[in-house]
Parts: structure tokens; sequence; C-alpha cells
């Protein structure tokens, strides 16, 4: 399913999870290489993700030069956000086309954060869906600019209270786009312990008519951050992706791999075999449990022909082959047409 279609069929009425639609956030981890942008692409593939996303800027409309890190240093130490943009913002519009037709190719939709203008306006092209970073959550010029466009909007929600959230959704729905938010942490790492999956409920409580989903910045472990936030509710997951864990650099060591997306893909398949069906009903392998483990009106003592049957002559046993005990009171005042033995499972046939 394409993102679009997603948001063309959401119905915030229904009642059911959705398998997430899993955005593997590749952000600028090709650091320049558009072999390796590629090889991000066929591994986001690879491991299941729906889109691979990545990210467009130039560092001198991005941020100014004294800009402070707001990472962790001791894996990624450049200190000024413009010099660590500078060294990845090489990608642009042509870089981008071609990244763009390589997804067609491969059969994974393609998507851009854009982070000014010029971006935003050379990517409308390319995709049918836009995603506005947390921190542009605030940026109301530019999120009008992108509610321009006409297409379903992604906003993340990181370091926001909930009234600048709905300050920033109130600039959307005046324009009408149809709008998904993702919970998220501005924290990298984020802690399990800070991961705060309990706001995804948050979100859908006070946005009941919006998809609600989860961008995630925990270390992927085994994935069950991303696998609970599934069971909360969240419609879109979004995870940093990387081909390799181990390099330097803001945005690799807490990503996810490949083999992190496919064990993610392989635990949700038995999440979801185990959730079933959200339509409450008897299931055919229960049919021997409903005749034989729920109970029948039973003859508590010997009944004589002709006796009228007292509740004092009935008790309710297993199995259930007999007249239900939800009936005593359409069997009570009744005859009996014939003897009825002591622990006999009564029968319609044997009342008058």
């Amino acid at each position: 399913m394409k993102l679009k279609e997603l948001f063309d069929s959401f119905d915030p009425c229904e009642t059911k999870l959705y398998r997430p639609y899993i955005i593997a956030e590749a952000g600028v981890n090709h650091e320049g290489s558009m072999a390796i942008a590629k090889r991000l692409v066929n591994e986001a593939k690879e491991g299941g993700a729906d889109a691979i996303k990545f990210q467009t800027y130039k560092a001198s409309t991005l941020a100014s030069k004294d800009s402070p890190a707001y990472w962790d240093t001791s894996k990624e130490p450049t200190k000024s956000q413009y010099e660590l943009f500078k060294k990845h913002d090489s990608f642009w519009i042509e870089e981008m086309a071609e990244l763009k037709a390589y997804c067609d190719e491969v059969g994974i939709e393609f998507m851009s954060t854009p982070f000014d203008i010029e971006s935003a306006d050379f990517l409308d092209e390319m995709m049918d869906v836009y995603k506005i970073s947390s921190s542009d959550l605030t940026n109301k010029p530019f999120i009008e600019h992108i509610c321009g466009y006409g297409k379903p909007i992604i906003l993340s929600t990181g370091a926001s209270a909930l009234h600048e959230i709905q300050e920033a959704v109130s600039w959307i729905e005046k324009h009408g786009n149809p709008l998904a938010l993702l919970h998220c942490v501005l924290n990298y790492p984020t802690p399990d312990e800070n991961a705060n999956l309990g706001m995804i409920l948050g979100l859908k409580k006070a946005f009941p008519d919006k998809i609600v989903g989860y961008s995630d910045h925990t270390l992927p472990k085994d994935m069950k951050v991303c696998e609970i936030a599934t069971l909360l509710g969240s419609v879109i997951i979004e995870k940093h992706f990387t081909h390799n864990k181990t390099l330097p650099g803001n945005d690799h060591y807490h990503a996810m791999d490949k083999e992190d997306l496919k064990l993610f893909r392989k635990n949700l398949e038995r999440t979801f075999e185990i959730l079933g069906s959200f339509k409450v009903e008897a299931l055919e392998d229960e049919a021997p449990a409903r005749q034989n483990a729920r109970r029948s009106l039973v003859a508590k003592r010997f009944i004589p022909k002709d006796k009228t049957i007292e509740a004092d002559d009935l008790t309710f046993k297993r199995p259930a082959h007999g007249i239900s005990p939800k009936y005593i009171d359409e069997v009570v005042g009744k005859e009996a047409l014939h003897d009825i033995a002591e622990d006999t499972v009564m029968q319609w046939n044997m009342l008058s």
C-alpha cells in the first residue's frame, strides 16, 4: 500500500489495529555517496520497509553558524549543527530525482523531508505525502507553504507541548490537508524509559480524527519499543535506518539496520497472528467447548409424569446438550410428559 492510500482508507471510527506503514528514515546516512544511498534503498526494501525517507537541506538555510549540538557528542563529536549539516548537504534536486527513480525501480516508496522552501518545491513532483520534522512544528510559514501543495502531511511532535501541537494542527486544518501525527522524543538516543509511548494514546485522545503514529529514536535492541507502539495504535512507524550501526555519526548509532527491520516484521506477523480478529464472535475451534463445557438444565431428582416442574426439581450441569439454563423461567411451570429420572439432561420434548 502506498502512503497516500493509507490516508485515503483510514477510518478513525474503525476498531482495529493496523499493520503499521513502516518508514525507514535513512536521512543523510548516505553521507553524500549515491552508491551508499542506493544500498540503503535496497536494504530497506529487503528488510521489509514500505518507504525509505531521506532528508533534503542546505546547511546555510537550516542552521546559523553558532547553532549548538543537541545530540550525544560522545557518538558524534561535531559541536555545531551548521558544521554537521554542511558535511551532508550535497544531495539536492538531481540526486533526489535519481533516488526517486531508483526507489520506483526497486519497489519501495520514496520520501524526503524538506527543510527549506526550495527543497519543498522541487520534491513536490517526487512525493505524494510530505513529512514535516518536529523541529519545524512551530514554523508556521513553512508549514503553511507545504499545505499549499494540497497533499497529506505527516508531522512529528517531538519536544512539543500539547498546546503547540494543537496550534500546528489548526494551521494545517485551515488548509484541509489530511494529517498524521507521530509521537516522537527528540533525544538521540532516547532511553527506553523516556520513550513515553503512552503519549500515543494521549495524541489519539486529543486528535481522534487523525492518524497517529510513532517516530522512534531508541536503540533498536529487539525492536520491542516499536512493537509496543504498534499495539498502542500506531498506524505509521518511522525509525532511523543505516547499513552499518557501528559507523560514527549522529544518525547511525541509534538506527536500525535491515536485520533489525526483518526482526520487527517477523515479530509483527506473530503479534497480529495472536491478535486475530477484532470482531467479537465464537471461533469454529471453540465449538467443542460450547457443546461440552457449557451447561444444561438437569433433573435434580426424579420427576414423575404430569408433575408441574418447579425450580427445586432442576440444577445445571455439563454438557450443553439439552435445554440451556438461560431458559429456566420457561421450563418452570411446564408439566413432565413422562417420568424423568434423576440426573437426566432436560430436553424440550420431555415437557408439555
